[in-house]
């Protein structure tokens, strides 16, 4: 693929690294590549970062056809840059595609613009510790036209930003709220796609959790409202009398990449890990049994998110006295050792730039 460089006259001054925060700050440059029926994918080009010129009236606005992925690059202790699952999170986002009728993207092609993008801004990647260079791969529908019907003319985008710890509490244990009033995504739906609309169905429930001093939602299942589903940005883990168990992938969550990574190591050393609907109030119940010994959340942002309590029908169930459990802290370390380098990959899940 033969991509367009046009380099930024006036780059930007770069951001204190040791409070870099979340999704804050972009790199000097971004990959475009628009999508014509009839023609395909073409035109691939890194331009300046800065705003987009679109119609008013572009499907994306009123019917909200686009996905959309995310991944990280490190900084290695060796210097290199690397990519942990790149692979698999191209392939997610065709999966997402499909569900949303957006054209198929050739994911060779989206790995080029990654890495053509990453190399020309490689100077953002940030080195202090916990930082990464977060990826935004991401489609919109283009097409001037109000009425539902899948585009004809779509974008792929990819922008970058330096990023610190998703949540302010870094690796102490998060308070989640178990939402059981409103519904995110039912099992024939879009749950399972990274699109905007999956996630704007969260916000209402999210905002209501913070109000109430949590820092995210635990999902219920949206047909019965009692079977765990995830947590709003990652997905749920729970350790019960030494055993691992996650809610099944059944169409309505995501099939987490991180998820998926801890399933893998965990099975390594040993553990068995149980893939099976449970109920909250199973999880109540094993709670004041004294049975429940570690909760934690996985998901690219946050990597592994220990969760110290859980609030449910008016009570707080506080895990592991609200302490970063054993499990929670070694796949933190085995992943993040992998990310950055330290350890061997014994599994292929990085790719170096």
């Amino acid at each position: 693929m033969d991509i367009k460089i046009i380099k930024n006259s006036t780059p930007k001054a770069k951001p204190d690294q040791n409070s870099l925060g979340f999704g804050n700050y972009f790199t000097d440059h971004m990959f475009i590549m628009d999508y014509t029926k009839g023609i395909g994918w073409h035109d691939p080009r890194v331009v300046p970062y800065g705003p987009l010129e679109l119609d008013p009236s572009a499907m994306v606005f009123h019917y909200a056809q686009e996905t959309f992925e995310g991944l990280k690059a490190y900084k290695a202790i060796d210097g290199s840059i690397q990519l942990f699952r790149v692979r698999d999170n191209l392939k997610r986002l065709n999966i997402s595609n499909d569900r949303v009728c957006i054209p198929q993207i050739d994911e060779k092609m989206m790995f080029e613009a990654i890495k053509t993008l990453i190399e020309v801004d490689r100077d953002w990647i940030p080195s202090a510790p916990g930082t990464s260079l977060y990826v935004r791969p991401f489609v919109i529908a283009t097409d001037p036209y109000l009425g539902v019907r899948p585009a004809s003319t779509y974008k792929f985008m990819v922008i970058l930003s330096p990023v610190g710890a998703y949540y302010k509490e870094g690796l102490n244990p998060t308070k989640i709220y178990v939402e059981d009033k409103y519904v995110r995504a039912v099992p024939g739906g879009i749950g399972f796609a990274k699109t905007g609309g999956n996630y704007a169905a969260s916000l209402k429930a999210q905002v209501e959790a913070n109000e109430k001093g949590y820092s995210q939602v635990l999902w219920l299942d949206g047909k019965e409202r009692k079977y765990i589903e995830e947590v709003g940005t990652s997905n749920a883990f729970f350790k019960i009398e030494g055993k691992v168990y996650t809610a099944p992938l059944e169409g309505s969550i995501l099939s987490g990449i991180t998820r998926d990574s801890a399933i893998k190591l965990m099975k390594d050393w040993g553990y068995e890990v149980i893939e099976q609907r449970m109920t909250i109030q199973e999880l109540k119940d094993l709670y004041e049994e004294g049975k429940l010994e570690e909760a934690f959340a996985t998901g690219t942002a946050a990597v592994i998110s220990p969760i110290g309590t859980l609030g449910w029908n008016g009570e707080d169930m506080v895990i592991n006295e609200s302490r970063i459990g054993e499990l929670s802290q070694k796949l933190y370390d085995a992943i993040t050792s992998i990310q950055y380098g330290k350890d061997e990959d014994k599994f292929d899940w990085i790719t170096k730039i």
